[in-house]
């Protein structure tokens, strides 16, 4: 992807966090969390529910304040800071609208985002086939859910991150989603970051992947990396447990004398001639398939 010439100077590094720790009372939602997120680039963070995906866009859009370590986005905490809040959007599933009609929400973020493309607004309204006199209250829950995705990407602020906001949207209205963020992202580059559990989905929006799981980041890779070094390797029991020996094996099945086991690892060419001579067939496993072995292990620190 080549996208053009962005609205902003932006530092290379948009967002710094170092050992992040958020709880609620005596649960522990997120610890020892550090990342960095360059600029301009489209995010997919994913994990099963309760793995801390929500607590940490909440730090980052500064909706709640760490309870320890450093969180930077464009060089400064965002917490109480006017500025750097007017440039970070997170649109939630619960969508956070006011009982207002719809015109009306559309210019109070016209007047609070200084990035606001009323143009993009009006064409997503179009798209989405959004009544603009209504009010929220009145929506059905598809309709809220575009509503809240028109706001992210009309706001065209430097850090949008989408959390599941887009579950209430029927098939054809994802795809529309799909199709406008990386239409306008190519137009106007931002970061993204977009928590989601239809992982094929929203996959091809990717350029990068954190997989958060029980409050601790695991992975945190391209998404080309990832699709390479999730492997399944198949053939006869014996065979295929001697070929996975010493490998980082996430999960296996048997039928019969058949095995087959899932691996975590970068496939060399001679491994892949090894595995072709010794009868045996390798695989790459769909992202989700992935994500689904990297979380229900008994072990989950992938190297």
């Amino acid at each position: 992807m080549n996208p053009g010439t962005s609205v902003h100077e932006q530092p290379e590094n948009l967002v710094e966090v170092d050992d992040l720790r958020v709880s609620y009372g005596d649960v522990t939602a997120l610890e020892g969390v550090s990342l960095t997120l360059e600029a301009n680039k489209i995010y997919g963070l994913i994990g099963r529910n309760g793995s801390g995906k929500t607590s940490l866009l909440s730090v980052l859009a500064a909706f709640r304040r760490a309870d320890a370590g450093t969180v930077r986005v464009e060089g400064r905490d965002p917490y109480e800071d006017a500025d750097i809040v007017s440039r970070v959007c997170l649109i939630r599933e619960s969508g956070d609208l006011p009982a207002a009609k719809i015109r009306q929400i559309i210019g109070l973020y016209r007047e609070l985002r200084p990035n606001w493309d009323q143009e993009l607004a009006d064409r997503l309204l179009r798209r989405f086939d959004l009544p603009a006199g209504r009010n929220v209250s009145k929506l059905s829950r598809g309709m809220k859910s575009a509503f809240g995705c028109l706001l992210g990407l009309a706001s065209r602020a430097p850090l949008t991150m989408f959390d599941e906001s887009y579950l209430g949207m029927d098939a054809p209205a994802r795809y529309i989603f799909i199709e406008e963020l990386l239409r306008d992202y190519v137009e106007y580059p931002r970061t993204f970051i977009v928590s989601t559990h239809l992982i094929e989905e929203f996959g091809r929006l990717f350029e990068e992947v954190l997989i958060v799981d029980k409050g601790r980041l695991i992975v945190h890779d391209t998404v080309d990396s990832l699709r390479e070094r999730g492997v399944s390797i198949s053939g006869p029991a014996e065979l295929v447990d001697r070929f996975a020996m010493g490998l980082d094996v996430l999960g296996e099945q048997v039928l019969g004398p058949t095995k087959q086991v899932t691996v975590y690892s970068h496939p060399t060419d001679d491994l892949r001639r090894q595995a072709k001579a010794a009868g045996l067939e390798l695989g790459t496993l769909p992202l989700q398939d992935l994500f689904v072995h990297l979380t229900t292990r008994p072990e989950r620190n992938p190297s």
